[in-house]
């Protein structure tokens, strides 16, 4: 379920000189947001779980996946490159899950590394708050992933959908509307972080088996249909 050609092709097009440019800037920016943190507050359990959570986790994870998850794929099917790929004797799945595992690894590296390296400058992974918000950038990249290789699969317009979903579904209705939390890949992802934490500053809406088996059943089931579009793309363009 791996194809070298196609991940090298993958991790040309998202680590491009633009596309890298625009991952660094988040990564950079929490970095720069935790040295000053750390300098005006000083070792505060509470505010480096309030810097990891509100901006690590539930902003720059998203969005990072959004740039990786509709940037493996979505524009080979804007400009029509995806027709030379098709061409070649992989299976639609091999493409799919091959394009997944490129996005995810980019969305881990410029997500979950900075957010072990704000953590610790915050409060040297006190409470285990840096391991535990690492932990859960790790789980919440691999979710962010599928869904966005899927709108990047199903949509031309992905990058709008991604966002709406980061920014306004889970930044907005994930804060004000209890019910949408359950349905929100960032608390699915805080309930492990819960649970490796250690103080009692991290919480989740969701519990733990049941973020997990909504973890595994969106990341598998986005990855499914994804493959299934790309193979009814493909029909498409033989008839």
């Amino acid at each position: 379920m791996y194809e070298p050609t196609v991940a090298r092709l993958t991790y040309r097009a998202l680590l491009g000189r633009r596309r890298a440019a625009i991952l660094f800037i988040l990564p950079a920016l929490l970095i720069v947001i935790a040295v000053a943190v750390r300098i005006l507050v000083g070792v505060d359990d509470g505010v480096a779980a309030d810097v990891l959570g509100g901006f690590a986790l539930a902003t720059m994870v998203p969005l990072i996946g959004v740039i990786a998850g509709t940037g493996a794929i979505g524009p080979e099917i804007d400009d029509g490159s995806i027709v030379y790929l098709l061409s070649k004797p992989v299976k639609r799945p091999t493409i799919i899950s091959t394009k997944l595992i490129v996005a995810i690894a980019v969305t881990m590296a410029f997500s979950a590394i900075p957010t072990l390296i704000a953590g610790l400058i915050l409060n040297g992974n006190g409470g285990q708050i840096a391991i535990a918000y690492t932990i859960a950038a790790l789980v919440a990249s691999i979710a962010y992933s599928a869904v966005f290789l899927l709108l990047g699969t199903v949509s031309r317009h992905a990058v709008v959908f991604g966002l709406v979903y980061a920014l306004v579904w889970e930044t907005l209705f994930g804060s004000l509307v209890p019910g949408a939390r359950t349905l929100s890949i960032q608390q699915w992802a805080l309930s492990l972080a819960e649970k490796v934490g250690t103080n009692g500053t991290i919480t989740s809406d969701v519990g733990l088996p049941t973020a997990v088996v909504l973890l595994v059943v969106v990341t598998g089931l986005a990855t499914w249909y994804a493959g299934q579009k790309l193979r009814s793309l493909t029909l498409a363009g033989d008839e």
